[in-house]
């Protein structure tokens, strides 16, 4: 009778053994190194402190409760500068925020339709977007930024602006719209209407509706003609209105607006980004193997129903886990915004730092920000992805 020994991988023994497995084969070198390590950090901190100490700057964080003594062009939030730094860098976070959301939709929306067109059977729709996509791809991003904020300040002044759409103007103050707005006696109405929208919408996303189209059929017009009704009424009564834009002198008054920094930076990121989404999306449809075109052809779909409805959910498996690179990738590369001066996290934190002296703890705030804000756009993305990958049996 014959034993046979197995190991496991990765078991050890417990005591001394264990700690020397950790620790590898030269176990007294790799604890040199680490005191050693250890000690130059120790020695580049003490020489800090005393360096920031001769020129009168104490460590630390408290600097953030004092008085900002800047103002800040875009601010989603109250501000003044009579704020503390604190709220000027959460300014700077939103606006980080609102940038790399916006852009991160849009790039999307771009480059997944940039995808499917690079498959297109017509070559010239095709090649254009390979050049695109070439032309992008192989330019800097910082010298696409440039460029677009060059363009949009070179657009006529605000009494030759132009009109691309009825109530929608572009000049070199930026782009004006019209809005939305809510007010008068029936605004009771207005919110309820606006609350079937969003549960609507958020019924229609769900799994089990889009297994069962009849049932999604008459949800979907069940909502949507309590939505009709109701946003009617609240109209008729005056709870909806539409602030429209009007020149006004040198400038517009009404409605809302873009500045030319911020148009200039979301144009930059999503161009840049969509282009690599193309790619990505391209991949990922030509990983679906060719019967799949073929069998779902062959019961009577048409091609953009096989693409909506076989290609694309099998391709997500491909596509997403490449995506959340992108999405990390866009948010981090908003950071150049301080090149054309939009008030990002950046910009603001390097005004802060070059008023207080405090630079190694902006750095560090900077880095913290920046890493939470990839961990959970990785989170997200990552639990988004669980739902498509494949399950084993």
């Amino acid at each position: 009778m014959t034993l046979n020994l197995t190991t496991r991988p990765g078991a050890s023994a417990p005591g001394f053994a264990s700690l020397r497995a950790w620790l590898g084969d030269h176990p007294v070198a790799q604890i040199f190194s680490f005191l050693a390590i250890v000690a130059i950090l120790a020695l580049l901190g003490h020489d800090m402190e005393a360096n920031m100490a001769r020129v009168g700057i104490t460590p630390g964080f408290a600097f953030l409760w004092r008085r900002a003594n800047f103002e800040i062009g875009e601010s989603l939030i109250a501000y003044s500068s009579d704020s503390p730094l604190i709220k000027a860098i959460f300014v700077g976070l939103l606006n980080t925020l609102v940038v790399s959301t916006v852009g991160c939709i849009l790039a999307t929306v771009l480059g997944v339709t940039l995808g499917i067109a690079r498959l297109s059977t017509n070559p010239l729709l095709a090649n254009s977007v390979r050049v695109y996509v070439e032309a992008i791809r192989n330019t800097p991003l910082l010298l696409q930024l440039f460029f677009w904020n060059a363009t949009l300040q070179a657009l006529p002044g605000a009494r030759q602006a132009m009109a691309p759409l009825p109530g929608i103007f572009l000049c070199n103050r930026g782009m004006f719209y019209p809005v939305l707005t809510i007010s008068g006696n029936a605004t009771w109405l207005a919110y309820p209407a606006l609350g079937v929208a969003i549960v609507l919408a958020e019924l229609l996303l769900r799994r089990e509706l889009r297994e069962r189209p009849f049932l999604r059929r008459k949800v979907a017009l069940a909502g949507l003609g309590t939505f009709v009704i109701l946003a009617v009424v609240a109209t008729a009564l005056g709870a909806f209105g539409l602030d429209l834009p009007e020149r006004r002198g040198f400038n517009f008054a009404g409605g809302s607006s873009l500045s030319p920094e911020f148009t200039a930076l979301v144009l930059g990121l999503v161009v840049n980004a969509a282009a690599g989404i193309a790619e990505i999306v391209r991949g990922g449809i030509e990983s679906v193997p060719k019967g799949q075109w073929e069998a779902a052809g062959s019961v009577g779909l048409k091609r953009g129903q096989v693409m909506r409805l076989v290609v694309l959910p099998q391709a997500l498996r491909v596509i997403i886990p490449q995506m959340t690179s992108s999405y990390l990738s866009l948010a981090k590369n908003s950071s150049l915004a301080v090149a054309i001066g939009y008030p990002d996290l950046v910009n603001i934190v390097n005004t802060a730092s070059n008023q207080t002296g405090q630079a190694l703890e902006s750095i560090m705030i900077m880095v913290a920000i920046y890493l939470a804000i990839s961990f959970s756009v990785s989170l997200a993305m990552n639990q988004y992805n669980q739902r498509h990958a494949l399950k084993e049996r």
